[in-house]
């Protein structure tokens, strides 16, 4: 093992010790780290602690254990030391000191009377305590403690209460408790009782401040400082804080409810200065002052480093430290304080020894002080006398140059004093000259070497105490020379190409080859996209494939060996489409036409040949290009007159770019704006109309797009007049949604052809009329009401009507079809059901009644214009229910492909139609299509290959329709048992 000082790995802290502590124990930690390892001591108060002469303190490793403490012998200073054959060095210091708190005295507390609205302090008297205490107050019994505001405040540095105006709800009694957190104790004081005068009422007066902070305030740097200030008055005073300087409080500060308490967390330099509290009223003010100063303990800026030096050197040791107020300094030996004497000089935080000898060896402290803390620095200092030795730090033993470089051979004996240094090649000694040089450290340098220079060198270093030797070889190789550097090129995006870069190196040196593009390594052991190293050994070549804009640029391939390192510089341009072009403005804008101008991107290292202006409005479906005067722009145009838009249209336009690589990316679209408005110039299309009732002409067309509208107060023209008349009638439609116009005029022979055409306008003026249409006037109802009603059921569900269609003429109104109106019974006709058939059918099913019911029908026929008469009523009782009950008791026999079966004749209720038959549905089991058979009977035989499983169901068939079906029967390919097959009835195993 090394022997090594000590060194602190743990020092003792201040320790705050409550009398009521469960644990009887104190323990000051102190470790060191060291060999052999340390052994300790302490000090108490400066003076050692004899463990022999009380059994109150033992050692448990290097720390102190204080059992069952006594306050007056304990409290004090303690510092740790921890020694070794090395030296000594001595722990930070810590107190010890005890937390309590006496009982209040127990004797009843005086009345307090004063008047109302006057201000009352009421005393807390705490009992002898140490360490931080909080304060409370309570009132009469209630648990709650008392809560601060504008008018009541309580002090932590006195405990005593404070109202400024005491009003009627203040009387009861007072009681103060003192809780100490260190202590772990918390106690309660006589009550103190506050009683109202009944001789008067106090008036108004002025503040008078009764909590004044120190006129001086010391507070540590980092710590939170507070201030308090309250005073009694009436009306209530307003408590304010300020800085004399006019600075503004800081953000930081916290307030208390009552105001009467500023917080100053992270006490720092900016903080100090002249801090003012104004409590004012409308009878006037009152003003306390005082001055922060910050203080801080000791911190290192500068601390002494363990050092290695020989004998005779000089020693320079050097600590500061910084702190308010400036700390002090003392050096320490071994634990003790340094004398000052011819060769040890003193001052303040620097140690000089001008020249050292082997007893200077040992531990240094140098200990920076103020009164707030002390620090420790701790540093070892050892003085070596020794002969010349190199068994540490030989010569290398093979040392390569190049031809024509230069090299250094390290020489590094350790020896104390310092040795002196001679060199030798083979045998001859060498003197120095322009080639070799004997460096101040004791190495020798070549320059320009030569293959001559090649051979055996010999380090010789002697002292007043021995001499030593160390040699080496020193090796020549050949320079190392790029023969293909990579060539300047132009290329365009997207190629690839390959830059060279190919050596000549002697045969023995291994070569790596690193390439940079504009200073940035090209790592290929990430896998960088597009990048990629070809070739051999000597071979360095870089691929890059499909070139992109970014790899324009420089490219280094650096040649790097264990002896020199070269490059070579190479500037590939890769071409491309332009970069998008900027700044796209409009600059004029009509109706049908934008001046629109746009600054050129970047060309990437091709010229730009043609701009391409696109457009983009809320109707568009994306981008489209657009016309331009002129119709060409060229690459050193920058301004062009879009033509051809729309008016009254929101347009923003963007440019494209394109040289002769190709086109490049759009620019950012312009601002949007909307062309001004202008006289429509489209008129709707696919006129048309006919329809409506009788004395009306309804005129329909597709309504103009919104993009086509050219402007505000947009709306339709209708022009119309009856076949061969000279004079058109006129209207109009505000509404840009509208499609239909609608004319009355009680005259109008039905079904009359009238031309028709509809135009445009907005607030610009009229604008195109459409082509003229032949559009038909209403029609009137049909006159003549169906003959030949009739109705027939055909099941409890359907029944069937039919009649005779309508002989119709223009006078009687035209016939489109006919509407059938069916109802019950209880039912209103209002509600009852409708269908229509179109054309000149007459017959119609109506499916979806009630069973067993009378429903009445009536027939009537329509037109566009409504429904004419309504024929003779008829009526139907539809058919009784299907039976509900399904076929039963069914059994079944299978022999020779024929299947006979059997089953129970089903009984029908009274409401119930009868039974007029059955029917037997059957298909294979694979298979979707369904055979059915019919018979009266309750048996049945069916014919059926083998080899397929049969599914079989029965259902009863009457007049009111089918009835219920039996469960689904499953008929296996081969069997010749009779089953017997009951619904809910489970069967025994041999049966299934």
């Amino acid at each position: 093992d090394i022997i090594t000082g000590p060194s602190f790995t743990q020092e003792p802290q201040d320790i705050m010790y409550s009398l009521n502590m469960e644990h009887s124990e104190v323990i000051l930690n102190c470790a060191a780290n060291g060999y052999p390892i340390p052994n300790y001591r302490w000090k108490q108060n400066g003076t050692d602690i004899d463990f022999t002469m009380s059994y109150h303190y033992r050692l448990i490793g290097g720390s102190l254990a204080i059992s069952n403490p006594y306050k007056a012998q304990a409290i004090g200073t303690y510092q740790c030391l921890a020694t070794n054959p090395l030296g000594t060095i001595l722990s930070q210091k810590a107190k010890l000191q005890f937390a309590y708190i006496e009982n209040f005295e127990t004797k009843t507390r005086s009345t307090v009377s004063v008047l109302a609205g006057q201000g009352v302090v009421l005393l807390c008297g705490p009992p002898p305590f140490f360490g931080d205490v909080y304060y409370a107050w309570t009132f009469n019994d209630h648990p709650l403690p008392v809560q601060e505001d504008s008018r009541r405040f309580i002090s932590q540095e006195t405990g005593n209460l404070y109202i400024a105006k005491v009003e009627p709800s203040d009387v009861g009694n007072y009681t103060c408790f003192v809780t100490n957190m260190q202590a772990q104790k918390r106690i309660q004081g006589p009550p103190t009782p506050l009683v109202l005068r009944n001789d008067g009422v106090m008036g108004e007066y002025e503040p008078k401040i009764e909590v004044r902070f120190p006129e001086t305030v010391q507070a540590a740097k980092g710590s939170t400082v507070k201030l308090e200030c309250f005073a009694l008055g009436n009306p209530v005073p307003n408590i304010s804080w300020r800085r004399l300087d006019g600075s503004p409080l800081a953000r930081k500060i916290e307030y208390s409810k009552s105001k009467g308490t500023i917080g100053i967390p992270n006490f720092q330099q900016e903080d100090e200065g002249s801090y003012e509290c104004i409590a004012g009223n409308l009878r006037g003010r009152n003003i306390a002052r005082g001055q922060l100063f910050l203080y801080a303990p000791p911190e290192w800026d500068k601390k002494i480093q363990t050092t290695d030096l020989s004998i005779y050197d000089p020693l320079f040791w050097e600590c500061r430290a910084s702190g308010k107020p400036i700390p002090s300094y003392v050096w320490l030996k071994n634990g003790e304080p340094i004398v000052p004497e011819e060769r040890i000089q003193i001052e303040n935080g620097s140690l000089v020894i001008t020249m050292l000898n082997v007893s200077d060896s040992g531990f240094y402290q140098c200990v920076a002080e103020n009164k707030y803390q002390t620090i420790y620095a701790n540093a070892e200092l050892r003085v070596r006398a020794s002969a010349p030795d190199f068994s540490k730090n030989p010569m290398q033993k093979i040392s390569v140059v190049q031809v024509g470089g230069d090299v250094v051979i390290e020489c590094k004996p350790k020896a104390s004093p310092r040795a002196m240094i001679s060199w030798a090649k083979g045998s001859e000694m060498i003197r120095q000259s322009k080639r070799f040089f004997i460096l101040e450290d004791g190495s020798l340098k070549i320059y320009n070497v030569t293959k001559l220079d090649a051979g055996t060198y010999t380090c010789i270093a002697m002292n007043q105490f021995g001499i030593a030797k160390t040699s080496g070889n020193l090796v020549i190789k050949e320079r190392t020379i790029i023969t293909v550097p990579p060539p300047q090129m132009d290329v365009t995006v997207g190629e690839s190409i390959v830059l060279p870069c190919q050596v000549f190196h002697d045969p023995s040196i291994e070569v790596v080859f690193t390439w940079y593009l504009n200073g940035n390594v090209i790592d290929f052991q990430r896998g960088v996209p597009h990048f990629e190293r070809i070739g051999g050994e000597s071979v360095g070549d870089l691929m890059i494939r499909e070139i992109q804009l970014n790899h324009s640029g420089k490219y280094v391939c650096m040649v790097e060996t264990t002896l020199d390192n070269l490059s070579a510089v190479a500037d590939i341009i890769v071409r491309g489409p332009p970069g998008p072009p900027s700044n796209v403005r409009i600059e004029n804008i009509s109706s049908t036409t934008s001046q629109l101008c746009w600054r050129p991107g970047i060309d990437n290292n091709s010229p730009i040949q043609i701009y391409t202006i696109q457009t983009r409005t809320p109707f568009s479906v994306g981008w489209l290009a657009v016309s331009t005067i002129p119709e060409i722009l060229n690459g050193k145009m920058h301004t062009a007159t879009v033509v051809g838009l729309n008016p009254w249209v929101e347009y923003e336009f963007r440019v494209v770019a394109g040289n002769s690589i190709g086109i490049g990316e759009p620019s950012q679209p312009s601002k949007l704006l909307r062309t001004k408005a202008a006289v429509p110039v489209v008129a709707p299309t696919t006129i048309g109309g006919g329809g409506g009732s009788q004395s009306e002409l309804v005129i329909t067309w597709e309504s103009i797009p919104e993009e086509l509208q050219n402007g505000e107060g947009f709306g339709y023209i209708i022009m119309f007049r009856p076949v061969g008349s000279l004079t058109w009638t006129k209207a109009s439609v505000s509404s840009v949604e509208a499609s239909k116009y609608v004319y009355r005029n009680e005259s109008l022979i039905p079904l009359s052809p009238f031309e028709v055409k509809v135009g445009v306008y907005n607030n610009e003026g009229e604008g195109t009329l459409s082509p003229a249409t032949i559009v038909y006037s209403g029609e009137d109802e049909p006159q003549l009401a169906p003959t030949g009603a009739s109705v027939q059921s055909f099941s409890a569900s359907e029944v069937d009507i039919s009649w005779n269609s309508i002989a119709w003429n223009r006078s009687t109104g035209r016939v489109l079809g006919y509407e059938v109106l069916y109802w019950t019974e209880d039912s209103k006709e209002t509600s009852s059901g409708k269908i229509r058939v179109s054309g000149n059918i007459t017959t119609k099913s109506i499916t979806g009644l009630k069973a067993n019911t009378l429903y009445f029908a009536t027939v009537r026929a329509y037109n566009t214009a409504g429904t004419g008469p309504s024929s003779d009523l008829v009526n139907v009782t539809t058919k009784k229910s299907p039976p509900s009950q399904a076929p039963s008791n069914i059994a079944w026999k299978l022999k020779n492909s024929k299947l006979c079966l059997n089953w129970e004749h089903v009984k029908t209720m009274e409401n119930e139609s009868d039974v007029l038959g059955y029917k037997i549905l059957y298909r294979q089991n694979r298979q979707s299509k369904t055979h059915i058979l019919e018979t009266n009977n309750t048996s049945a035989e069916i014919l059926v290959p083998f080899g397929e499983d049969y599914i079989i169901e029965i259902r009863t068939v009457s007049d009111g329709g089918d009835g219920s079906s039996s469960e689904k029967i499953r008929i296996p390919k081969i069997s010749s048992k009779f089953h017997f097959l009951k619904k809910n009835v489970h069967l025994p195993n041999k049966y299934q």
